[in-house]
């Protein structure tokens, strides 16, 4: 059985995407993948040491790398991502969950003075948000809702894989009534991309992840947030939090949106990147 050293096999993975992607992403990519195929920690990688090239983790490989070319999610090959602790499975079914999702929840545990809230996620796609805050705050009562039946699949395997109970179930919410109330907290990452981004998206993103979970009319980008608004105004207890992941581009819009409906201490979050993408508001009068 043939031997090879991490960093060597690193290389060349690293030159065969070097045509699709920079070295700094082709790295990061090689190194997910000699985990994945191999089980290489990163110490071993950094220590460097030979590893046995097993003839089916070789073809596994070579085909990762051919869909990688492919412009295939390094996510869907693995077959699944690290979020805010937990382990979550992923595929077409529903978006790839974001650094910038992990911030939202991070924002809302760290701010929670709540000890038991009641929670709702609205859009839950593979349900990260809702199960990171269950397993976050485990004295949360946490509900789900998403119009994708498969992607609620998906959210209620994850939740089992992490070992959180969480109430999904299958609404539209421009549609059906809202079956929740006395919410201490109401948060979503809606879809919000107006359909004439598409051209300026990359391929990956595009060809792999549902379209439904991402765009909206380019005439009323808005329209998800209006509604969740709406409901979390109605639905959640007097001085119950709204949080809301947005569009770089609508962080003044967003303002003026939810305080005309009611909401005060309106607080705009920037990212990392330094980009406003969240949102946090609160209900204060009936």
């Amino acid at each position: 059985m043939p031997f090879e050293k991490p960093k060597a096999k690193i290389q060349s993975i690293v030159n065969a995407l070097s045509g699709v992607y920079d070295e700094r992403e082709a790295t990061n990519m090689a190194n997910l993948l000699l985990s994945h195929f191999y089980g290489l920690d990163r110490m071993a990688i950094i220590l460097n040491d030979e590893f046995s090239l097993v003839e089916g983790s070789e073809k596994g490989l070579a085909k990762s790398i051919d869909e990688l070319n492919q412009h295939k999610p390094i996510q869907h090959i693995i077959g699944s991502v690290e979020f805010y602790g937990c382990e979550l499975l992923v595929d077409e079914r529903a978006l790839i969950p974001r650094p910038e999702t992990e911030e939202l929840v991070d924002w809302i545990v760290t701010v929670n003075t709540v000890e038991a809230p009641s929670i709702v996620d609205i859009g839950t796609g593979t349900g990260c948000i809702p199960i990171a805050l269950k397993k976050a705050i485990p004295n949360a009562q946490v509900a789900a809702v998403d119009i994708s039946e498969e992607a609620l699949t998906l959210a209620q395997a994850n939740a089992k894989q992490n070992g959180v109970e969480v109430d999904f179930r299958h609404l539209d919410i421009l549609e059906n009534n809202f079956p929740f109330d006395l919410l201490d907290i109401v948060v979503s990452n809606p879809p919000y991309i107006p359909e004439s981004d598409k051209a300026e998206m990359s391929s990956n993103v595009l060809s792999f992840e549902p379209h439904l979970a991402l765009f909206v009319e380019n005439h009323d980008p808005l329209i998800f947030y209006r509604r969740i608004a709406e409901l979390a105004f109605l639905h959640l207890k007097i001085g119950g939090m709204l949080y809301f992941e947005i569009h770089e581009r609508f962080g003044e819009e967003m303002i003026k949106l939810v305080e005309e409906i009611g909401f005060t201490k309106v607080l705009l979050k920037k990212d990392l990147q330094g980009k406003d993408r969240m949102l946090q508001a609160q209900k204060y009068s009936k």
